[in-house]
């Protein structure tokens, strides 16, 4: 069952949609200063060759992940988010901090699922993706990534450089999955 719910997600898209530059900015100090590695995994994509405009898909991607991270916090287990922002600013603690362990892991396995379709046939390819997809934990964030890059003209992955953009994305989806809080069934 996925933490970030379709009112988790969408709160946060009209949240960070609504920032001025400024606010922007401190989000992304905000964001730097609870989840550093993430925030790193972003910045660190200049060095593979990627524009300032490719990284800002990937930076948005990241605020909004972060605002629907602290909303899911603040609202419980009752998928219903605060129309406070304070408190989903405050609620943000239960989230741990997302170590490099755990991004390594997360890339782990993006790269072993690559590797699995490697060599299949097209329609074996597409099944083994659709499988993967509906059994992931976090179904919304995935959507969330494809559909900023789809819009972003980055699907079709022709350089190196969008190649680490869409990894790095996918690591993030993997990280909050891993990482998220879930409640005791």
């Amino acid at each position: 069952m996925a933490t970030i719910t379709h009112r988790h997600l969408a709160d946060a898209v009209l949240r960070v949609a609504g920032m001025s530059f400024e606010e922007r900015d401190r989000l992304a100090d905000e964001v730097y200063s609870r989840q550093p590695n993430l925030f790193a995994s972003v910045i660190v994509l200049h060095r593979y060759g990627a524009t300032h405009v490719q990284m800002d898909v990937v930076l948005n991607i990241l605020l909004v992940f972060d605002e629907a991270m602290r909303i899911s916090s603040s609202s419980g287990s009752s998928g219903r988010s605060s129309s406070n922002s304070s408190n989903a600013r405050s609620g943000a603690s239960q989230w741990p901090v997302i170590s490099e362990d755990v991004q390594e892991l997360s890339l782990r396995r993006i790269s072993a699922r690559v590797r699995f379709t490697e060599g299949l046939s097209p329609q074996l390819q597409q099944q083994a993706i659709t499988d993967a997809i509906a059994d992931h934990p976090e179904q919304l964030l995935l959507a969330y990534v494809f559909g900023k890059f789809g819009e972003s003209d980055l699907l079709d992955v022709k350089t190196e450089a969008e190649k680490m953009l869409v990894l790095a994305s996918l690591n993030l989806v993997e990280c909050i999955a891993e990482t998220a809080p879930r409640n005791p069934t």
